[in-house]
């Protein structure tokens, strides 16, 4: 009796402490989520700031874009022509493999371009913001700015932010561009798809156009969700960094942080999204 009191004690004292230890971590969790519509908040109410901040937009633009395009292209060559290869190797066991155009198209354009763009964003662009204003904020650089009457959101988070929000979407083009050409080299070379019928039926199926906007619905809903992916990774580094501390340590956290963030977030978004353009 006495060893199954214990053991039943045990129990309920590591069940406590587990509930505990998660009420805590849902309350860092709801701080963390507020912090960041704030943010975005704030950085929508000093959009008439960004003349004034051009220099640093531009400076982002260039790193987010130009530096990420070759990581782009690659990534995007690979997924077009795995999506091509597994598809067409289904497709021809029921003898519809000249219908790869249309699903490595859809998918791409919808789906998989701007989720891959956000990803290698979130990876490459999303890491360095946190981990440069991590260390602005662990040297104490943040509080001089505050000291000198400088908005750190304007000064430091709007152009980061924009610059991402824009360039986005020309990525996803690149990505969605070189995975259908992808796609189509390994539908004519490993499953004897013609290169026209390919391109035919990758064209005709992204010509369907919206009922509100007269552009091809497909083209303009994943090109939408890239620009929302990227203000979300922006937006979560940005903060990840603001609230780094603790030294090195703390900036290493922040990145990590800001990597795994934003991609649980343009997931989860990207749900919300799909729904909302493709619910009718």
């Amino acid at each position: 009796m006495d060893s199954t009191s214990d053991i039943l004690t045990l129990a309920f004292g590591a069940s406590v402490l587990y509930l505990l230890y998660q009420m805590r971590s849902f309350r860092k969790f709801l701080g963390a989520a507020g912090f960041r519509i704030e943010l975005g908040i704030k950085v929508l109410r000093r959009l008439h700031h960004l003349p004034r901040r051009r220099r640093w937009f531009l400076d982002q633009l260039f790193t987010s874009g130009i530096m990420n395009v070759h990581v782009v292209l690659l990534v995007g060559l690979f997924v077009g022509m795995i999506l091509s290869l597994q598809m067409g190797i289904e497709l021809a066991r029921y003898g519809q493999q000249d219908q790869i155009g249309v699903i490595v198209a859809a998918s791409m354009a919808r789906e998989m371009g701007p989720f891959i763009t956000a990803v290698i964003l979130a990876a490459t662009v999303g890491s360095a913001l946190a981990a440069e204003i991590g260390t602005m904020s662990v040297a104490d650089e943040l509080s001089a700015l505050e000291v000198l009457s400088v908005d750190k959101v304007s000064f430091l988070v709007l152009p980061r932010v924009v610059a991402l929000a824009i360039i986005a979407p020309f990525l996803t083009v690149l990505c969605n561009t070189i995975g259908i050409l992808g796609g189509g080299f390994v539908a004519g070379s490993q499953l004897h798809v013609g290169w026209g019928l390919y391109m035919d039926s990758a064209i005709q199926a992204l010509r369907t156009t919206g009922e509100v906007i007269q552009l091809p619905k497909d083209v303009f809903a994943g090109l939408f969700k890239a620009s929302v992916f990227g203000g979300i990774v922006a937006i979560i580094s940005c903060s990840c960094g603001l609230k780094a501390k603790g030294g090195a340590l703390g900036v290493g956290r922040a990145t990590s942080h800001a990597v795994r963030d934003s991609i649980i977030a343009v997931i989860v978004a990207n749900y919300f999204l799909t729904w909302i353009l493709y619910q009718n």
